[in-house]
């Protein structure tokens, strides 16, 4: 990278953090929460249909040309079952590009990877509106959106679309697996098959969502002996449809007790899953129905962490998820055990930046940071 164009960066990328708050503070939290969610995916995907423009946006908000962030996690055979070393810790969460529509232009936001989903078989609108709301003096989101996505098929053509070029097949991309709300509890072990079979050949890794809170019973699943099922089903599926070993994780709820949280650690290593990601939105709170996430999420989702690091040992993938909002949480994740990061609500209080900055500082703090894991294959 040209040394003007690094410095030319990091300056457009103050300037766009100070004028993010101030158009924040003073308009878009004043707007519908889904509406402007709408209009950032609808926006990202028209950018992505003009050649070069993406650069433009690494430019912009990651202050940087080329890579992301500096500072690759793990080893040329990847990091506890990825296929290849991610470069950064901190990655984009699932939920926000439900259909991916746009998982070049987040990493072009400095996310060193993506989540897209979370994916049912059929197509759904979701829960009723409205379904989004912040909840501003917490710096949290709640959500009861229920899964409004374009079906695996339709992702599927997606993916495949942006993997056929140079650029889509450098990400490293996850997709996360759902059911449809409208299939029997009894029969959800087929919808995480099906679309582990549509989708797996373009992901890195597969993840089984059973711990959202607004599709009615899915958290039942999470019981051992249907997650159990589901997790062969998927493993099965997905090493069939791509020719390789995917790796698959379990995002769970912070809301389990402990002892929960514990029998499914050890059913995590029983049927061969890649590792856990934790945690997912939280119940334990007093706005109204729906999962509540950022920064009322962190102690919980600190403990679920440390928690499973224990009981499942160093050769397993733990992703930290819940209300990480700049270094200092990101590192007390990476401390309590956690490999890699993801979040989203914190974007949308601090803007497209934000992730770019918390990998640089990350990076630039590797030799401090626990790596005993990350050079485990």
């Amino acid at each position: 990278m040209l040394p003007g164009f690094k410095h030319l960066g990091l300056l457009l990328s103050k300037i766009e953090d100070v004028l993010y708050r101030f158009v924040f503070n003073h308009w878009i939290s004043r707007l519908d929460a889904e509406k402007c969610h709408n209009a950032t995916m609808k926006t990202l995907h028209l950018i992505s249909q003009v050649p070069g423009l993406t650069s433009v946006l690494r430019v912009f908000f990651s202050g940087s040309v080329g890579s992301y962030s500096s500072g690759w996690v793990g080893n040329a055979e990847g990091l506890k079952g990825l296929a290849r070393p991610v470069p950064g810790y901190l990655g984009l969460a699932a939920g926000m590009d439900k259909d991916a529509l746009a998982p070049a232009q987040f990493t072009a936001f400095g996310f060193a990877f993506v989540e897209v989903g979370t994916v049912t078989p059929r197509p759904q609108p979701g829960n009723d509106k409205p379904r989004l709301w912040r909840i501003l003096p917490l710096r949290a989101v709640r959500n009861r959106m229920g899964f409004n996505n374009r079906g695996a098929e339709e992702i599927a053509r997606r993916l495949r679309k942006l993997r056929s070029s140079r650029a889509g097949r450098s990400l490293v991309l996850g997709v996360n697996l759902g059911k449809n709300k409208t299939t029997d509890l009894n029969d959800a072990v087929e919808d995480y098959r099906i679309s582990a079979r549509l989708l797996a050949k373009y992901a890195d890794y597969l993840v089984i969502n059973v711990s959202s809170p607004n599709t009615p019973g899915l958290r039942s699943l999470q019981s051992t002996q249907q997650l159990r099922q589901i997790a062969q089903a998927v493993i099965t599926s997905a090493r069939k449809s791509a020719n390789r070993q995917v790796p698959v994780l379990v995002k769970l709820a912070p809301d389990l007790e402990d002892a929960q949280l514990i029998e499914l650690a050890d059913l995590v290593k029983e049927v061969g899953l890649a590792g856990v990601i934790a945690t997912n939105t939280t119940i334990n709170h007093d706005f109204g129905e729906g999962g509540l996430s950022g920064a009322p999420l962190k102690e919980r989702a600190l403990q679920v962490v440390r928690l499973l690091r224990a009981q499942i040992g160093e050769d397993y993938l733990i992703i930290g998820c819940g209300g990480i909002e700049d270094a200092a949480s990101a590192r007390e994740f990476l401390d309590a055990g956690a490999d890699l990061l993801e979040a989203f609500t914190a974007m949308i209080y601090q803007g497209p930046s934000f992730a770019g900055r918390i990998n640089k500082q990350l990076s630039a703090d590797l030799p401090a940071l626990p790596l005993r894991r990350a050079g485990k294959a």
